[in-house]
């Protein structure tokens, strides 16, 4: 059972985020003690979003080395719910959601940074973490598109769940 490259960075990239959330949720802001606390940060769900992923990336990763070998139909059928599960998120939530936060946050920045990260953030948030909120999300996600092959779901079914997802951000 030798491990896989891309298993490894699995691993790796969801101990990162879970780096970076605990690190988040520690910081004393006077944003997360108002109504939505930091749920209302489309940043924070994506990371959230991310976190889950790659969690659910990790655990096809285990599951597909213990399968291995095994004639049991069960596990097999299990292993492929679990492959589509992976496929979706990374279809409808991750690679969208990723994408739209690390593009807007820093288009808006360059335009003006007070807009969506004023400079009194800077005594409450590390540049460090300020960048694996906003900038890491997206080289991950280009690097799980081309390390894994993803079956996708129709536009239509994808656009679906991408809309649903954005009208109840926006609610």
């Amino acid at each position: 059972m030798a491990l896989v490259p891309c298993q490894v960075l699995h691993a790796a990239i969801l101990l990162s985020y879970c780096s970076i959330l605990c690190n988040y949720k520690a910081i004393d802001m006077p944003a997360h003690q108002t109504y939505g606390g930091s749920w209302k940060f489309l940043t924070f769900i994506d990371l959230v979003i991310q976190a889950v992923f790659f969690g659910i990336c990790v655990l096809t990763d285990l599951s597909s080395l213990l399968t291995r070998g095994n004639d049991s139909q069960e596990q097999e059928r299990q292993l492929k719910k679990l492959i589509s599960l992976r496929d979706w998120m990374m279809a409808v939530l991750a690679f969208p959601v990723g994408v739209f936060v690390v593009t807007m946050f820093w288009s808006i920045y360059i335009y003006d940074r007070e807009l969506v990260y004023p400079k009194l953030l800077d005594n409450f948030i590390p540049a460090w973490l300020n960048h694996g909120m906003h900038t890491t999300v997206l080289p991950f996600v280009l690097i799980e598109m081309r390390t894994t092959h993803h079956q996708y779901p129709s536009r239509s079914c994808g656009l679906a769940a991408v809309c649903t997802f954005a009208v109840g951000y926006i609610l």
